[in-house]
């Protein structure tokens, strides 16, 4: 489990021979270091915060949001990814990145509110964050690689046109 606190970017964790619990436990090794108990936890110098559910920040939600998909949008019931959970540790490496020409850092006016994508496209990986209003902060809403139709259709090349004239 310890091998998995030694992955890098682009390298994928190993998760496979893992227990349901062992896999939980490697996971939230690497989901404390990186973004639970990271002082430096940020993106363009501001800080970033898990969302909170129900007016409660709660660092166990967003532990689930990274490693889990909705598979029935009905009851929104959630199972693990193992295409989400085995990226984990490249939330820290994109948000320690300065902006390049293979990464797409945009915000968007979206019908939920602001958002700011994080868009890595050699690995078409996106980083989801929702700016606050009233402090110079975000939230983390999600991370994810694009795959199937998704991944094909590019959308996030498309949202990339409805970008803002900056980053909030």
């Amino acid at each position: 489990m310890a091998l998995n606190l030694l992955k890098k970017y682009n390298q994928l964790l190993e998760l496979n021979a893992f227990s349901e619990p062992q896999r939980t436990a490697s996971l939230m090794g690497v989901f404390d270091r990186d973004i639970a108990a990271n002082l430096n936890f940020n993106f363009e110098g501001k800080k970033i915060h898990p969302t909170p559910v129900d007016g409660k920040i709660k660092m166990q939600t967003l532990f689930t949001h990274l490693t889990t998909k909705i598979v029935d949008p009905g009851t929104k019931k959630r199972d693990f990814d193992m295409h989400r959970s085995c990226r984990i540790h490249w939330i820290k490496f994109h948000m320690e990145q300065q902006k390049h020409d293979k990464m797409l850092i945009f915000s968007v006016h979206e019908p939920k509110g602001y958002r700011t994508y994080i868009y890595d496209i050699d690995e078409k990986y996106v980083i989801v964050l929702e700016p606050l209003r009233k402090v110079d902060e975000y939230y983390l809403l999600t991370a994810y690689p694009l795959r199937g139709k998704d991944a094909k259709k590019d959308k996030f090349k498309k949202k990339y046109k409805r970008k803002l004239n900056q980053v909030l």
